[in-house]
């Protein structure tokens, strides 16, 4: 089976064709989502048939195309039910009529984390492990889980996706989703530098000269000494964990995988953020494994693979 693979995050758009359960090959753009869907959808065509091309395959060589989308999806539809700030137009697209025009192929979409969790339990951290939960730490903050051997969708497809807006601030800012003191709305990327900017040391840190805020800078400054970018990171862990502690309450999971770009810089943070979640949960029949993912940028395109094989069984 050969499925074409689009995930669509907050800063870059993952494109991979994957080949047999294997990704073949694959690049990525930046997204921009800001501006909106429909004015990509040309652009990420064009890099797909490039893609296919140094290959040397084309569109009626492949079974499916995917998508995976940050916000809530309603799979059977094919359509984006809810953006949270990303692609705020994407409900108003039919893309399974896109990518019929462009491909002649079969849609399938899912919520990124969801997909993301998908393919590191089927080929990744998760493997072997039928209780998990997923955490992507990036542009937002995405959750996913697995519950003895089910990937948990809920009846409106919104079940366990939703673990970045758990509040955890009640005197927080307003989030995307209309809720106040989300942990997405805290500590994502998204408001770094709205929370920097609070800051009392920002007038005088290097941050401030930072031309892209995020938490790669946070985290060199901090090994520098900056004293805003240490009260960042601490910021920063304290409400991650205490949303994966949250997390591990509603579900009970025996493995948390911690993904998304952030994860880049796990030397400087996940340690302190693995004993902040372990001194703070209440898991009396022993500890979460708490562990990196390590399919990277691959694990929603290999989950978008196993999903298409799901749902077109005869094409696999």
């Amino acid at each position: 089976m050969i499925t074409i693979a689009a995930d669509l995050g907050g800063t870059k758009i993952k494109l991979g064709v994957v080949i047999d359960g294997k990704i073949a090959q694959q690049t990525s753009l930046a997204a921009e989502s800001g501006d909106g869907l429909l004015r990509q959808l040309p652009q990420i065509a064009y890099e797909i048939q490039r893609l296919l091309s140094s290959l040397g395959l084309e569109h009626r060589h492949c079974n499916a195309l995917g998508l995976t989308f940050p916000g809530l999806v309603e799979p059977k539809a094919n359509r984006v039910r809810a953006t949270y700030g990303k692609w705020d137009d994407a409900p108003g697209i039919d893309l399974g009529a896109w990518a019929n025009k462009q491909f002649g192929l079969p849609l399938v979409m899912e919520n990124d984390t969801r997909l993301a969790l998908l393919g590191e339990w089927r080929a990744g951290a998760g493997a072997g492990c039928n209780n998990l939960v997923l955490v992507t730490l990036g542009t937002g903050l995405g959750t996913a889980t697995v519950i003895e051997g089910n990937l948990l969708e809920g009846v409106h497809g919104q079940a366990g996706v939703l673990g970045g807006h758990f509040s955890t601030n009640r005197q927080g800012a307003r989030c995307t989703c209309g809720n106040i003191g989300c942990a997405e709305a805290e500590a994502s990327t998204s408001v770094l530098a709205r929370i920097a900017a609070k800051h009392p040391d920002f007038g005088t840190s290097a941050i401030r000269l930072c031309s892209n805020i995020d938490y790669s800078a946070v985290f060199e400054l901090a090994r520098q000494g900056d004293s805003c970018a240490l009260a960042l990171k601490r910021h920063g862990v304290a409400v991650w964990a205490q949303m994966i502690v949250n997390l591990i309450h509603a579900y009970d999971p025996e493995r948390i995988i911690l993904g998304g770009g952030i994860m880049a810089g796990a030397g400087d943070f996940f340690d302190d953020l693995k004993a902040a979640i372990l001194s703070h949960a209440h898991t009396p029949w022993g500890q979460v494994d708490i562990v990196a993912g390590t399919l990277g940028s691959s694990a929603a395109l290999l989950g978008l693979d196993a999903l298409a094989r799901q749902r077109f069984p005869e094409l696999a």
